[in-house]
């Protein structure tokens, strides 16, 4: 059983190899191994040591992603394989019907997606698409994001792809450190369901909202596609890779970053705004209320 020391020593050498901001990557191990020698964390165990070097990451850096996570059931500490990440992540999805929780028909032919994660495009296309199909002759649609906790960035670009006429809509970037390759995404040429035009599109919010589904809304957003109602999301916008450190803990560590066309940055840290701002509880009757007001 490694001790505090040597748990945290390894979670900042991957936080120093990996993290995509390296001048940051240097502060962080610098001010965590600072409060190390002063035995702050020596009487820390479990969850409450990684919730303290966790907060003090992000007091240091305020990365939401950059986190120590405690699981109670023992892990493997062989370096994680991202093919059998994927899988896991695939398979997680199959069990929630690809993050699309729940379709209704609101008053005045209101379309209602609830959606939990953002599936992947490839997998999750086809289930993506039926939710689309189930909407498609609705005079307006809510995208309930509230409880959307992340995903796949191309499921967030394909999810996006359906509020815009065709595959000309440069929407993000995403910079990896590693390679030092930039990703562009772009709206789908060939969609599974019809494409959701000309027509009012409100995406709900809440302080939960993370990652995946911030990107969904952040996108629709910043190219004027969508109205945003709720609360300001919760700020995490760097793709990340998880390490087991021990048996029990695991360090994230955002490893790229994502660039909107449009802003030219991202909503690490500071969260998506919305147009129209009210709690998570009423975000749904503010909507509704706005779209019954548009001309049918």
């Amino acid at each position: 059983m490694p001790t505090n020391a040597e748990t945290i020593s390894l979670a900042l050498d991957r936080i120093t190899a990996g993290y995509v901001f390296p001048q940051r990557a240097t502060e962080i191990d610098s001010a965590i191994r600072g409060r190390l020698a002063t035995g702050v964390y020596d009487t820390l165990s479990g969850p409450a040591l990684c919730e303290a070097v966790t907060g003090h990451l992000q007091e240091v850096c305020p990365d939401k992603h950059l986190r120590l996570l405690w699981r109670d059931e023992p892990q493997s500490t062989d370096p994680v394989d991202e093919d059998g990440g994927r899988a896991a992540f695939l398979a997680t999805l199959r069990t929630e019907n690809q993050g699309v929780r729940r379709f209704e028909h609101l008053e005045g032919n209101i379309g209602l997606l609830d959606i939990r994660r953002i599936a992947d495009a490839g997998e999750g296309a086809r289930a993506i698409g039926a939710a689309m199909e189930l909407v498609a002759h609705t005079r307006a649609l809510v995208l309930d994001l509230r409880e959307c906790r992340g995903g796949s960035p191309e499921g967030a670009a394909m999810w996006c792809s359906y509020f815009f006429p065709d595959d000309q809509v440069h929407l993000n970037d995403i910079y990896e450190r590693s390679t030092g390759a930039t990703r562009q995404y772009w709206t789908a040429s060939h969609l599974p369901a019809p494409r959701y035009l000309d027509r009012p599109v409100y995406v709900l919010t809440s302080a939960v909202t993370f990652s995946g589904g911030e990107d969904v809304a952040y996108t629709l957003q910043a190219h004027g596609r969508a109205v945003l109602v709720g609360e300001t999301t919760r700020g995490g916008a760097h793709p990340t890779a998880r390490h087991p450190v021990t048996e029990h803990i695991t360090v994230t560590v955002p490893t790229a970053r994502t660039i909107n066309t449009v802003t030219g940055t991202n909503w690490e840290g500071v969260g998506v705004v919305p147009d129209l701002a009210t709690t998570a509880d009423l975000a749904l009757d503010v909507a509704h209320k706005d779209a019954l007001g548009h001309p049918a």
